[in-house]
């Protein structure tokens, strides 16, 4: 029988402040233009919660299913484990994809700003077609162009443009510099799993790139948020608070041109999360002021 914390674990919370900086951001760049609005911050964080969830799932089930997470170094999963029986997981997919899309309509209806129906009905459907579709682009090497996009320039412009309905140029690189702490998460799971992910058929970027390049790029994308902090800066000088993760992300980043594989990577991993969520904190604080 699957338990409460094996569900909670399936959610993979240590990943979910990829969904909660975005909106932080988005929210600051809001209140940097005087655009900010409680509710729709809350409506916004709620959407991009239940969206990041319900794509673990997806994930978690479409992996399962597949066979594909049978062999992974990492965390077990809700159905390679046999925790929870697929159409369970599957169920709990679609369940919060329905919470996201009636938070998201509300949001909508508050805001006043149909258009962006289309924005989350692609967002859903990247969601469940990164792993879900017959042919996931997951598998393919796009999974870092999708985390970019939808975690974020989506998530920080969305939010933004729900309370101020204005972009900024300073806001646009603040967007980029949070989807570049997404990518390193995704980046350093993928090379934690090239080599099961490569017997599996799962090409992901890390391993069409092989684990030397992947790793000289892991280091790109860990300093790539820094320059972005400086170019907001210009803007918005308190930004410059984000750019304390200057060390620790190089650090990282140096660390994963080692010796390190499999396993060995998971403190790294946690470093990373913390590196991004700090940066996203540090970012929004930034901008704010």
């Amino acid at each position: 029988m699957t338990t409460m914390q094996d569900w909670v674990a399936g959610a993979r919370p240590r990943t979910l402040w990829t969904a909660v900086t975005p909106v932080a951001v988005g929210t600051a760049c809001a209140i940097a233009v005087d655009g900010f609005h409680l509710l729709i911050a809350l409506l916004a964080l709620g959407v991009a919660l239940s969206l990041q969830i319900a794509s673990n799932y997806a994930n978690d089930y479409s992996d399962g299913v597949r066979g594909t997470d049978m062999d992974r170094v990492g965390p077990d999963r809700l159905v390679a484990s046999g925790k929870a029986l697929p159409s369970s997981v599957k169920r709990a997919a679609f369940l919060m994809f329905g919470v996201g899309a009636l938070l998201g309509l509300w949001l909508v209806i508050v805001a006043g700003q149909w258009w962006w129906l289309i924005v989350g009905a692609l967002a859903i459907a990247a969601a469940w077609t990164y792993t879900g579709s017959s042919r996931p682009y997951g598998y393919d090497g796009w999974g870092e162009v999708s985390v970019f996009v939808f975690f974020g320039l989506v998530a920080v412009l969305g939010t933004m443009v729900a309370q101020a309905a204005q972009i900024t140029w300073w806001a646009v690189v603040a967007a980029a510099g949070v989807g570049f702490t997404s990518v390193a998460m995704l980046m350093v799971n993928n090379i934690r799993d090239i080599e099961t992910d490569a017997l599996t058929g799962k090409r992901t970027l890390a391993v069409k790139l092989g684990p030397q390049r992947a790793r000289h790029a892991f280091l790109g994308v860990m300093m790539a948020p820094v320059a972005c902090a400086l170019l907001v800066s210009f803007a918005h000088p308190w930004a410059l608070l984000a750019t304390i993760m200057a060390l620790p992300s190089l650090l990282i980043g140096l660390a994963v041109r080692g010796p390190f594989e499999g396993r060995a990577l998971a403190p790294i991993f946690m470093a990373t999360s913390g590196v991004g969520l700090g940066y996203g904190v540090l970012l929004a604080v930034g901008i704010a002021l």
